[in-house]
């Protein structure tokens, strides 16, 4: 049986046209996109029972939206209306104010002078004693949570204080970014503080989780010299003692791997790294004419050295919760990390361009 013919729903162009495209949409709610499209079918003249029996509403869904839409003909009316729900017990201002303490040091009140992070229990006692309420513990970890606040947790920074820090980034970026053509650029640096440490009992698995053993012997310390190639992603590596002299060897060796075009090298300001009194690196520059370029990061941005980040993963994949009997077997594991990163060597990604203000540093094997 046809349904009840009913007028067609008059709307402004300009509504009609963005109903019509949510009633379209594959991004909206469904509900909103069945709202959408009785009241498109009602713009079209359709009766109310033709509109229910298309969609597979009911005939009052039809009447409801489509009465709706004609007392206030705005897109908003598409979507439910606010809620009151039950009134706000802890007043607006109470939770400004506990935001306002999360936001400070306890130590900079005279009261927690001892105290140099907030705890729950801190920050209870501290907004009773300014607003003489007293919230739960649970109502102020919703209210630190609503504001992504975490005054509990620390994490470590550092200041670079070099007042040539922008153009070394700059330099150190477009080497990465553009290297000069015919040459090499190569990021060097020592690893030190490899611990050869022996687990007395090997890991185990307990209830799904791995559990290591605290008591362990001690083997000694290696350091692992290492220059990274920015282009192919090639680690030429030694394991010897971080010395002026050690070092010295170690270039040599870098400079036999490198024999023709200039070679950039890009590391930190650790104090062999620079000349000294005997001008270690005028004199091996000489003897390889002249063709090294020592280009040096800020002082106490490090970051910038790609090799950290490949020491980053020497220390996660082979480093990390092994055990080792001797500093020869912890020797020959770095040595076997870097024959077998060699063997599918790989640059960086490296994305950064020195632009502070709109880029995080995000480098991805």
């Amino acid at each position: 049986m046809a349904g009840t013919a009913s007028p067609a729903l008059q709307l402004p162009k300009r509504v009609r046209v963005s109903v019509a495209k949510r009633a379209r949409s594959l991004r909206e709610p469904h509900r909103v996109v069945m709202r959408a499209r009785i009241v498109m079918m009602a713009v079209e003249g359709v009766a109310t029972g033709a509109i229910a029996r298309e969609l597979g509403v009911s005939e009052s869904m039809v009447r409801k939206w489509r009465g709706r839409m004609s007392t206030r003909p705005q897109v908003s009316s598409l979507y439910d209306a606010p809620r009151s729900g039950r009134p706000a017990e802890v007043p607006v201002e109470v939770r400004c104010e506990l935001v306002k303490l999360a936001c400070q040091r306890p130590a900079d009140r005279p009261k927690v002078p001892l105290e140099q992070v907030w705890t729950r229990p801190l920050l209870q006692q501290a907004l009773f004693e300014e607003t003489g309420v007293w919230l739960s513990l649970s109502e102020i970890t919703r209210t630190l949570r609503c504001g992504g606040l975490r005054p509990h947790r620390v994490r470590m920074w550092l200041h670079s204080p070099d007042p040539e820090f922008r153009p070394k980034v700059t330099q150190i970026c477009g080497l990465y970014v553009s290297p000069p053509e015919g040459a090499t650029v190569v990021c060097v640096d020592e690893k030190s503080g490899m611990q050869a440490l022996q687990r007395l009992h090997p890991l185990h698995l307990v209830g799904g989780t791995v559990r290591q053993e605290f008591e362990y012997k001690r083997h000694g310390t290696s350091t692992l010299i290492a220059a990274f190639d920015v282009v192919t992603g090639e680690v030429f590596g030694r394991l010897r003692r971080r010395t002026a002299a050690g070092l010295v060897r170690f270039m040599e060796e870098l400079a036999k791997k490198y024999p023709q075009g200039p070679v950039y090298v890009v590391w930190d300001n650790l104090n062999i790294h620079h000349d000294g009194r005997d001008q270690r690196w005028t004199r091996f520059n000489e003897r390889h004419g002249g063709r090294f370029h020592f280009v040096y990061t800020p002082i106490h941005a490090s970051w910038v050295n790609q090799v950290e980040i490949w020491f980053s993963l020497l220390s996660r994949k082979a480093l990390k919760n092994a055990s080792f009997a001797s500093k020869r077997e912890l020797n020959a594991a770095v040595r076997r990390f870097i024959t077998e990163w060699n063997r599918r060597a790989r640059p960086f990604r490296w994305r950064f361009r020195g632009d502070f203000e709109s880029r995080q540093l995000r480098s991805a094997a």
